[in-house]
């Protein structure tokens, strides 16, 4: 069996991963994590979201952030965009890279952005215009790809439907997120059937977050079907605001050592990436939820 020789990780702990925290994390502590991130290897780090701080408190220091981390040459440093205010705020302050987002579920649509999918599209056709004018580039976010905590089941042909209009409006890449982690091996292997016939598999990234500890037998699988682009966020951080019951995304560190014990290059640096997400954790008060973390001793 071949698979991809080499995986780009994105790294979606500040942003992601931070948004369902409760206590406000200080500024200073969000910059220093995300410049120990910028030492680990990765590629790319998304860096925060400007979204309402009415809707995500946790991310009103958007543009501080931003603003603040060291910025290295060979990393990318992406956020995420609700909506033309948003755009406009995150190109204040000389962000190049945006991502963003919207959902095959209806419900959930009316719940996360207060609109039909129809309606999103329109939005995300608007921030795709105005930000191709300023030369930026543009990542998409599909979420509940598998299923949805309000509707249940969700069709993977709508799923490919909507990430081949999103590559036609001008976005470089399509995340296919598991936002409730419902997945299993063989339902990932039939939406990426369905979906790589709208979406080449080159443009293709998966979000896996670990609900019922199947997010990396769902990368492996991915990964035999030959996705290349992996979302995971450092300690196992995250989860969904408006998806209840949606625990944390893949931890990137249990992501790395299976890359690495399967022989596939990612350019990380699995103990650096070990010590950030104790430093995270320490921060929030928990232990990683990465179980490579959990063995450290055993860490080669």
């Amino acid at each position: 069996m071949t698979f991809p020789h080499h995986i780009k990780i994105v790294e979606v702990s500040p942003r992601d991963g931070l948004q369902n925290e409760k206590d406000i994390i200080p500024t200073e502590i969000k910059i220093d994590f995300i410049n120990q991130l910028s030492e680990t290897g990765l590629s790319v780090i998304e860096t925060t979201s400007f979204v309402s701080p009415k809707w995500i408190p946790q991310l009103a220091d958007a543009s501080e952030v931003f603003q603040g981390i060291q910025k290295k040459a060979n990393v990318n440093y992406p956020v995420l965009v609700p909506n033309l205010k948003g755009l406009e705020a995150a190109l204040a302050v000389g962000v190049k890279e945006i991502a963003v987002f919207t959902t095959p579920s209806e419900t959930f649509c009316q719940r996360n952005l207060n609109c039909t999918v129809t309606e999103s599209l329109h939005r995300i056709a608007e921030v795709v215009d105005a930000a191709k004018k300023q030369r930026v580039r543009i990542r998409a976010y599909l979420s509940c790809v598998l299923g949805c905590p309000y509707e249940g089941k969700v069709m993977p042909e709508k799923v490919g439907e909507l990430g081949e209009i999103l590559l036609r409006m001008g976005c470089y890449e399509v995340s296919l997120g598991d936002t409730i982690g419902v997945g299993t091996p063989p339902k990932i292997k039939r939406l990426l059937e369905i979906v790589s016939r709208h979406v080449p598999l080159k443009y293709l990234a998966v979000h896996f977050h670990d609900t019922y500890g199947q997010a990396l037998v769902n990368i492996y699988s991915a990964l035999e079907f030959g996705v290349a682009i992996i979302d995971s966020s450092v300690a196992g951080l995250g989860g969904c605001p408006y998806a209840k019951g949606a625990t944390g995304n893949v931890a990137t560190e249990d992501v790395v050592h299976l890359l690495h014990g399967m022989g596939i290059d990612t350019g990380v640096d699995l103990k650096k990436l070990i010590a950030v997400g104790q430093f995270i954790s320490k921060q929030l008060g928990r232990v990683p939820q990465s179980k490579v973390n959990l063995a450290l001793g055993e860490v080669e």
